[in-house]
């Protein structure tokens, strides 16, 4: 007799994403914004347009533009509180390879040529952090990436879409013997097997992060992650279309998108 999989904290089943919630225009000295909530995690992620190249480019004669990442914990995302990177006068290591994870799998997407010869800037600032702020990041930043350029081209400031797909992320792992989909950090904690996938909308791998914490794990754990990652990446690619058309509509920042009114429309 097979044992019953263990209920969730949250009552959520194995390949349910948590309550996602998109607001957009949540700063609205950006080109665009994207309040991204993945249950408790949240963060804002921001797109701001800068009309000049880095220096290394014009040096070295790189046509087109650039897109570049930053990622921060703001020192109340935590239960104990964590001290800016300026207090500490440098940037963590954990900080240095999520705002590299972001700026790579936005320029997976994102033709720099198209773009022109201007810098798009990525903001990604955790607010309150349960599990899973670098993917939430990354999928909010594309939301906000895609409407920071529908703005560029309604003004005239390019005429391609540079946007070529849609990118999203969702963490996946192994707990207790299952695989779960978008841990929570209580989940997290307790994972044998911890994983990140970067995947867009069409099913194209970006990047997969994933270790066993002190343990291993077989090729059919594996098949189950990416299966389950998937699934939950196609979930978020979906609704970031729909809070990108809200952020274009004439109501803009006053939607608030809900992964769970979103799939009851369809």
């Amino acid at each position: 007799m097979l044992t019953p999989p263990m209920p969730r904290s949250d009552g959520r089943s194995a390949d349910q994403l948590r309550e996602i919630r998109f607001l957009p225009d949540i700063a609205p000295h950006a080109t665009a914004s994207m309040l991204v909530c993945f249950g408790n995690t949240q963060v804002i992620c921001a797109a701001t347009i800068q009309e000049e190249v880095p220096r290394w480019m014009k040096m070295q004669g790189v046509k087109g533009g650039w897109l570049t990442a930053e990622y921060s914990m703001l020192p109340y995302s935590t239960l104990d509180r964590k001290d800016r990177d300026s207090t500490r006068g440098k940037l963590d290591g954990r900080s240095i390879e999520i705002q590299r994870l972001i700026g790579r799998s936005l320029r997976a997407v994102v033709d720099l040529e198209k773009l022109g010869s201007r810098t798009l800037w990525i903001d990604c600032d955790v607010l309150q952090a349960d599990g899973g702020t670098r993917t939430a990041a990354i999928t909010g930043a594309c939301a906000a990436v895609a409407v920071a350029i529908n703005r560029l081209m309604e003004k005239g400031k390019i005429t391609r879409q540079p946007l070529k797909k849609k990118v999203a992320a969702v963490s996946v792992g192994v707990v207790g013997g299952e695989s779960l989909l978008d841990l929570c950090y209580e989940e997290d904690v307790k994972a044998d097997v911890d994983s990140n996938i970067v995947m867009t909308e069409d099913g194209e791998f970006v990047e997969i992060q994933g270790s066993g914490e002190e343990a291993t794990f077989t090729r059919a754990q594996l098949d189950d992650m990416m299966a389950l990652g998937q699934k939950g990446i196609m979930e978020l690619c979906a609704m970031q279309q729909a809070v990108i058309d809200a952020a274009m509509s004439p109501a803009g920042g006053e939607q608030i998108v809900k992964l769970a009114d979103f799939f009851n429309k369809r």
